[in-house]
C-alpha cells in the first residue's frame, strides 16, 4: 500500500507542476515542504523523457505496456490519460482518468485522479468543467482542514478559467484561494504575504487580460510591494514574469519580451507568450523556436494545457 501511494504522490507532483502555486507559471510558488516527494515510477520517467523527445505516441505505447500487466495501476493510467491530452486527444484520454478514479481505494488515489481529469478539460479551455473536478479535489483537502492546499487547488482553476477566457470565474476562485489560504491556523506573516502577493499577481493579469493597463499596473505596483518586505524571496522570478505578461497585453511588445526573458525559460506558458511576442515583432523565426518548445512540454498543469494546444496550431 505505501508503494502504491508513493506513486501516486510523485504522479501528482509529476502532473501538477506549472507556473504559479503547485501549478507553477504566472502564480507565486510556495516554499517547498520539508520531505522531499517520492521518486517518480522508472516507466513515468521514461515517458515523460519521449514527450520532451517528441515521441508521444512511444510514451503512450508504453504505458499501455504497463496497463496490460497492471490494470489497475493509477500512476500508469493517469500518465496515459496525461499523453493523450498532450496529443489533443482528451475524449479518450478521459477514460484512462475515469478508471484510475474507479479503481482507487484510497481518498487520496481518487483525490490525484480528479485533480488529473480537471487538468483533462484544461487541455481544452473547458473553465467550468474544471472547476467541477477542482471543486472535489478542494473539498477534499477542506475536510481535512488543509487550508493551503485548499488555495493551491483554488488558484489552479482560477489560472485555467483565465486562459480560457473567463475572467470573472477566474476572479471569484483566485480571491477564494485567497480567502481560503489565510485561514492557516498559526498563519505566519511570511506566508500572509505569499498569499497577497499572489492575489496582487492574479488581479493585475486579470485586469490586464480586460484591456485596464492602469488597474493592471496598480495590482503589479502591490505586488512588488510586497516582494520588497523580503519575506518570500524565492517568489523574486514569478515577477518579470507577471510584468511581460502585462507589458504584452498592453501592445508593448519589447518591454515584454525583456521581462519575460527573465522569467522561467522552462515553462511553456513562457515559451509561447514569447513566441507571441517575438510574433508581434515581426521575428517569425524566432516565434517558431518559441512555439517549437512550448508544444514539446510534458507536463500536465494549467502552463501547458494552455500552452501545447495554441503553440501546436501555430506550427501547422
Amino acid at each position: 500500500m505505501k508503494s502504491s501511494l508513493d506513486a501516486i504522490a510523485s504522479l501528482l507532483l509529476l502532473s501538477c507542476s506549472s507556473f504559479l502555486g503547485s501549478s507553477v507559471s504566472l502564480l507565486a510558488q510556495a516554499p517547498a515542504p520539508p520531505p522531499g516527494p517520492p521518486p517518480q515510477p522508472e516507466f513515468v520517467k521514461q515517458g515523460q523523457q519521449l514527450i520532451r523527445d517528441g515521441k508521444p505516441e512511444d510514451a503512450l505505447t508504453l504505458y499501455r505496456q504497463t496497463l496490460k500487466t497492471s490494470p489497475g495501476s493509477i500512476p500508469a493510467n493517469i500518465a496515459a490519460g496525461s499523453v493523450l491530452d498532450l496529443m489533443g486527444k482528451g475524449e479518450e484520454a478521459r477514460k484512462y482518468f475515469a478508471k484510475a478514479i474507479d479503481v482507487a481505494d484510497t481518498p487520496e488515489g481518487k483525490t490525484a485522479a480528479k485533480r488529473a481529469m480537471a487538468m483533462s478539460y484544461a487541455f481544452e479551455g473547458n473553465c467550468s468543467k474544471t472547476i467541477e473536478y477542482e471543486q472535489q479535489v478542494f473539498d477534499f483537502h477542506g475536510n481535512a482542514k488543509n487550508f493551503f492546499q485548499q488555495g493551491e487547488i483554488a488558484d489552479e482553476g482560477a489560472r485555467v478559467c483565465l486562459d480560457s477566457g473567463d475572467f470573472d470565474t477566474a476572479y471569484k476562485w483566485y480571491k477564494i484561494g485567497h480567502d481560503t489560504g489565510l485561514k492557516e491556523p498559526d498563519i505566519k506573516p511570511a506566508r500572509q504575504d505569499l498569499w497577497n502577493f499572489r492575489w496582487e499577481h492574479a488581479q493585475a493579469r486579470i485586469a490586464a487580460r480586460r484591456g485596464d493597463t492602469a488597474e493592471a499596473q496598480k495590482h503589479v505596483a502591490a505586488a512588488k510591494a510586497i516582494l520588497d518586505k523580503g519575506t518570500n524571496p524565492e517568489q523574486a522570478p514569478f515577477f518579470p514574469a507577471l510584468k511581460g505578461y502585462v507589458a504584452f497585453y498592453a501592445a508593448d511588445y519589447k518591454t515584454a519580451l525583456a521581462e519575460l526573458t527573465q522569467a522561467n525559460q522552462n515553462d511553456p506558458f513562457i515559451q509561447y507568450l514569447m513566441g507571441q511576442t517575438y510574433e508581434k515583432l515581426g521575428e517569425k523565426e524566432k516565434a517558431r523556436e518559441f512555439y517549437r518548445k512550448a508544444s514539446l512540454s510534458a507536463s500536465h498543469n494549467p502552463a501547458a494545457a494552455y500552452a501545447v494546444p495554441v503553440a501546436r496550431k501555430k506550427l501547422t
